[in-house]
């Protein structure tokens, strides 16, 4: 896609409007979630894979699904079973007896936004089959290699490890996600609006989607992700997120902290955070506000400290505060 000669910040003013207008619109289909919301369309635009975690019953599949659909994407969901196979997402080859030759029948991964729901739920060998998708943007099917459409991203929903039926996400396709987001139970009046909306004229338990129309559409999603991925950066703003990142190997009570991948997801999601904010460069802020959700799956606690009853919020909650914010 040929860029536009207009200076990027011109670019962003023009596309905050409708930006605008997409968060309000997901909020308005989802009841009591803005937070989640709003970072979920950060990642987005940051064009980084997003884990949604939460018990069943909050309305992560309906997000997911509304969000893909005012994007305007390219959207299939996949339903995690302890029974799916590694080839029921990315495709497998037949024979066609027809032809006498094999072809190469693709999968639901070829998509533009791929729901992984209850990613968790399906064992390691199964979920293993993102892997190359996520971080290559390609998949291999009996040795071809086919470049996935773009945008592609993948928006997982998982539910708690402690909740019976599930299996843990292997450490290496959890670090490709950009975000680990915790969806928790609305406040009291968005419970009633919920309530009331979802049984208003409505039979039975569906997801009631239909209403939500594209806002975007996958060249104009692309052309946004282009404009985040061209935004400069104060050298002082870099500094503060490498240091930030190194803290965490270091800091007390964490086993083991980010790796450069934390660094360069939480850069991006900074952008990200920026251009929802309608400006074309990056502060401090912007980076402290995407720290939570871009590094907690990236730290491991050490036994004592879980066994305090700490979370990963809050030992870097403890780190944030001890790490000097620049002034620019």
């Amino acid at each position: 896609m040929t860029q536009s000669q207009e200076p990027l910040e011109v670019q962003i003013q023009q596309h905050i409007p409708i930006i605008a207008q997409v968060e309000k619109e997901i909020c308005r289909h989802v009841v009591g979630q803005n937070r989640v919301v709003r970072e979920m369309l950060i990642g987005v635009l940051a064009s980084g894979h997003i884990l949604v975690e939460g018990v069943p019953g909050l309305g992560k599949t309906l997000l997911a699904r509304v969000m893909a659909t005012i994007l305007g994407a390219k959207f299939r969901r996949i339903q995690f079973t302890p029974d799916l196979m590694p080839g029921d997402i990315t495709g497998h080859s037949l024979f066609d007896v027809q032809n006498n030759r094999f072809t190469i029948r693709k999968g639901p991964i070829f998509s533009h936004v791929v729901v992984a729901d209850e990613i968790n739920r399906a064992p390691a060998k199964t979920q293993a089959a993102l892997l190359e998708a996520m971080q290559e943007q390609q998949v291999t099917i009996e040795g071809n290699t086919f470049a996935l459409q773009q945008p592609f991203l993948v928006m997982a929903t998982q539910n708690p490890i402690e909740q019976e039926g599930t299996y843990p996400l292997p450490q290496a396709q959890i670090d490709r996600f950009i975000f680990k987001i915790y969806i928790h139970y609305p406040e009291v009046e968005d419970e009633k609006d919920i309530v009331q909306l979802a049984t208003f004229g409505v039979r039975g338990d569906g997801l009631q989607t239909e209403e939500a129309k594209p806002l975007l559409n996958s060249s104009t999603l692309l052309e946004l992700q282009n404009c985040l991925s061209r935004m400069t950066i104060d050298q002082q703003v870099l500094d503060y997120i490498v240091r930030i990142v190194r803290a965490t190997r270091k800091w007390n009570g964490i086993e083991y902290g980010a790796g450069p991948r934390g660094g360069i997801n939480l850069l991006r999601a900074a952008r990200g955070c920026a251009l929802l904010n309608g400006r074309h460069f990056v502060t401090p802020d912007d980076v402290k506000e995407m720290s939570l959700p871009v590094l907690r799956h990236r730290v491991k606690l050490s036994a004592d400290v879980e066994i305090e009853g700490y979370t990963p919020d809050q030992i870097l909650i403890e780190l944030l505060d001890s790490i000097e914010t620049p002034r620019i």
